[in-house]
């Protein structure tokens, strides 16, 4: 329940919606029934927040258990913030309305890294002090998961546990470790003293890192309960995997406001620039029985008329063309539209195609990557030309008029002729529409070209590679511009000042947690909005603090380098992706999982299981 000075401020924000909570299929339960309360929050606005498949899940893991209650923060917008603090309100959450402060737990999801400072500024809105030294008690406990949990160390002095890799049982298990702690009446330290010892959870606080004197990393040691490597945890069984049976409905226009099936994890590609495609590995597929089920519980529960079958990609999983051939018979007829994001362009068939149009046909998505086929072999896109004029002639003959095309600048070896294919290869689509004598008639073509900036990620092949600067992103961005030569191509791109500041958080170390602090202080937050990121206080902080973001950003690495993550493991193997790395630089490619293992590694963590072959 609101309290009374929250109501009053509604009246003065825009979209007070995203503050009440009371959304169908919201959990309410007695906090006087529960043992462990878990504060869910989401380092971005409502409408961003509640199109997160992940936190869907967690809260049903959290929800079902009788003895926990799980209940959803996210970051205010501005105008809200500012009512806050003028009248001393703490950030609370949605379903009951009580303090963050007040939780035992405080879960952040780290979905990208310009989300950093709105952790902070959370936590400070909260009450609860930012770093984890000065938060000496058994609760809160603050936790932190997510992808960008793979290089925890710019975070590492604001959170007390990191949790690796899937969520589901190990956010269990934390609800666990955490209830048994309180009944013990233990001490913080004793709490993360046990928690080191479980797979999946990183506790930073016990690892001492030390640096040479050119700033690189001298070395990590382990000190306490803790392993030398923390281990990411994995889902093994993704039937029995823990998935929500109702999902909340905004109250408010939220960013994907659909049922969301999650049909396979991990990826059988491996794209050298790519990090989810390593991070979820090994590959574990759900049965199309468990998928559709989920999917019709999801509609009755929750009304909506969409359903996206979510993966990396979802051309490859195995049980696609059964799964739809069943599906479609209820959807067609309850007029529930399939959508498919994630297609690839080598394995788009005509019956695939046919079955996208039953229902609603919107434009199709497909990522390329790279302009020319040289590149494209480089970043082991394994994608031809022909693979492309092969997709967008079944398309445009099936009715559709407009494909988006996804791109990068930047990539490693790229050159201007590169970027130049780009704008070739758009023009070849268009050409190739008003070519076809079966096109749509009386309509033209529109092909929209998303050309976002290469941020080199760890646990990729490319994670010692310098990524381009500023300058020479900007005379990419602008060399594809000038090569395009028809209206009938859109072009889009990114900021290079956010794509700059992804790259430097994305692999720094634990001295960037000073010049995160700093940059909050100065009034950094919502970063990822081209709107509200503030390039030159981040500059004054890295200045104050005495870093050069461009040590981070813009160096190549050596093979031998100690990298700031390296005491994490994910399960792939270093060697795999340092010859990964070679290869890309002779344009050599490496065959999908499918057609031979390339022996990432993955699979030590799950058991020496992977669905990649066992299902090819």
């Amino acid at each position: 329940m609101l309290s009374e000075k929250i109501q009053k401020i509604l009246l003065e924000v825009q979209k007070p919606g995203r503050y009440v909570g009371g959304e169908l299929n919201s959990v309410i339960k007695n906090k006087d029934d529960v043992a462990v309360r878990y504060a869910f929050c989401f380092p971005d606005t409502y409408e961003i927040g509640m199109s997160h498949l992940g936190m869907k899940i967690l809260y049903s893991v959290v929800n079902n258990r009788d003895d926990a209650w799980c209940e959803r923060v996210f970051a205010p917008d501005n105008d809200m913030e500012e009512k806050m603090r003028e009248n001393n309100i703490p950030l609370w959450a949605l379903e009951s309305g009580d303090s963050v402060k007040d939780f035992d737990l405080i879960g952040f999801t780290l979905q990208y890294e310009l989300s950093f400072s709105n952790v902070l500024n959370m936590l400070d809105l909260a009450g609860v002090p930012i770093y984890s030294k000065d938060r000496p008690d058994l609760t809160p406990i603050v936790v932190a998961g997510g992808p960008c949990a793979c290089n925890a160390e710019p975070m590492a002095d604001f959170i007390d546990v990191f949790m690796l890799g899937d969520g589901e049982e190990t956010t269990d298990l934390l609800i666990s470790l955490v209830k048994k702690h309180k009944e013990l009446g233990s001490s913080k330290l004793d709490f993360l003293r046990d928690v080191a010892t479980h797979k999946g959870f990183y506790v930073p606080a016990f690892y001492d890192v030390d640096y040479n004197d050119d700033g690189t990393i001298r070395s990590v040691t382990a000190k306490e309960t803790a392993p030398e490597k923390a281990e990411k945890a994995i889902v093994s069984d993704m039937d029995k995997a823990v998935y929500p049976e109702k999902f909340i409905v905004p109250s408010i226009e939220v960013v994907h406001d659909r049922v969301t099936a999650e049909i396979f994890r991990g990826c059988i590609r491996g794209c050298r620039f790519c990090q989810a495609g390593f991070l979820y590995r090994p590959i574990r597929e759900k049965s199309p029985e468990v998928v559709e089920e989920q999917c019709k519980k999801l509609c009755e529960t929750s009304g909506y008329d969409e359903i996206s079958l979510c993966s990396l990609s979802t051309s490859d999983y195995t049980g696609l063309q059964p799964l739809l051939n069943s599906m479609l018979d209820w959807t067609t007829k309850e007029k529930i539209n399939v959508a498919l994001p994630s297609l690839r362009v080598d394995n788009f068939s005509e019956e695939l195609m046919e079955k996208l149009a039953v229902v609603r046909r919107s434009s199709l998505t497909f990522a390329p990557e790279a302009g020319t086929q040289r590149l494209r072999d480089a970043i082991n896109k394994n994608v031809t030309e022909a693979d492309v004029m092969s997709t967008v002639d079944k398309a445009f003959a099936g009715g559709w008029t407009a494909v988006k095309l996804y791109f990068m600048i930047g990539l490693p070896t790229e050159t201007l002729d590169d970027v130049a294919g780009i704008a070739q290869l758009g023009q070849k689509v268009v050409d190739e529409y008003y070519r076809l004598p079966d096109r749509p008639k009386g309509k033209g073509v529109q092909v929209s070209i998303s050309a976002s900036s290469f941020v080199p990620k760890p646990f990729t092949p490319f994670q010692w590679e310098p990524q381009d600067t500023q300058e020479m992103l900007a005379q990419k961005q602008e060399h594809l511009m000038a090569s395009v030569t028809t209206k009938k191509i859109k072009i889009s791109t990114h900021t290079t000042q956010t794509s700059f500041m992804e790259g430097v958080l994305a692999r720094g170390d634990r001295r960037l947690s000073k010049v995160i602090e700093l940059a909050w202080k100065k009034g950094c937050k919502f970063d990822s909005w081209d709107d509200q990121f503030k390039y030159d206080k981040w500059m004054e902080a890295f200045e104050e603090v005495g870093l050069d973001p461009k040590f981070y950003a813009n160096r190549r690495r050596d093979f031998d380098e100690i990298l700031p993550w390296d005491h994490l493991d994910y399960g792939i193997s270093k060697n795999f992706l340092i010859n990964e790395n070679k290869k890309a630089h002779k344009s050599i490619t490496t065959p999908h999982c499918r057609i031979k293992c390339a022996g990432c590694g993955s699979n030590k963590l799950n058991g020496g299981k992977c669905d990649a072959l066992s299902k090819a």
